[in-house]
């Protein structure tokens, strides 16, 4: 799978995707993350990529022809184009899931004061990763990059996909997990999961799972 991500900023990412999982993911050939520096189309000799708004206000506005001719400059290779701003539609796991059928997706990072809205037409959805402001959409996309590689068949067991939070199988929040020691500072590991009575072990995730869900987010319950 291919991301192609649009930004003014490309060293931000250049930890990012050179470690653990997502490394391993390039390496093996499963992912492919290739970094367009907007400010390459912008065509003035000062590489100008944002002007004062339209009716006055604060900040600066990303231009829509020079974000236009980056878009353009992967429109044959890129099978699914999105904008990532405050007013998309809020990221969850479904969309995770859909993205991940995909054989390439663009990431179009906004940045200063917002993007020209004329922008979205030029991609296919607009998303937000919730309901709060970043000072740009890198951190976003690298979210929405992590989020859906995981996806991609071969990069991560698909058995260890099965119960996590959020997942298809179930609206639930994942069951609490537990570890070595057995007993740290009075904590003491559910008896339970020392029992070695898989049926036992696995009703009583099940309804850890219940309960964690009713506490934490009751708005999956409702759903």
């Amino acid at each position: 799978m291919i991301f192609h991500v649009l930004t003014l900023f490309p060293e931000i990412f250049e930890g990012v995707f050179s470690s653990s999982i997502l490394k391993r993911a390039i390496q093996k050939n499963l992912l492919k993350i290739n970094i367009i520096n907007i400010r390459d189309f912008a065509q003035n000799s000062h590489k100008t990529v944002d002007d004062k708004p339209y009716g006055g206000g604060r900040g600066m506005i990303l231009k829509v022809d020079v974000v236009e001719r980056a878009l353009e400059s992967i429109s044959a290779s890129a099978e699914h184009t999105i904008l990532l701003a405050p007013s998309g539609k809020k990221y969850d796991q479904k969309k995770a899931s859909e993205l991940s059928a995909k054989n390439s997706v663009a990431l179009t990072c906004g940045h200063y004061e917002g993007v020209d809205a004329r922008v979205e037409h030029f991609v296919d959805e607009v998303i937000s990763l919730g309901d709060f402001v970043l000072t740009g959409g890198e951190i976003a996309a690298m979210a929405i990059i992590d989020s859906v590689a995981r996806l991609v068949h071969g990069v991560i067991k698909k058995e260890s996909l099965l119960s996590e939070s959020f997942s298809p199988a179930t609206s639930l929040l994942e069951y609490p997990h537990f570890t070595r020691p057995e007993e740290f500072r009075g904590l003491k590991v559910p008896k339970v999961l020392l029992s070695g009575n898989h049926a036992k072990i696995a009703k009583w995730r099940q309804e850890q799972a219940i309960k964690r869900t009713q506490k934490l987010r009751p708005d999956l319950i409702l759903k």
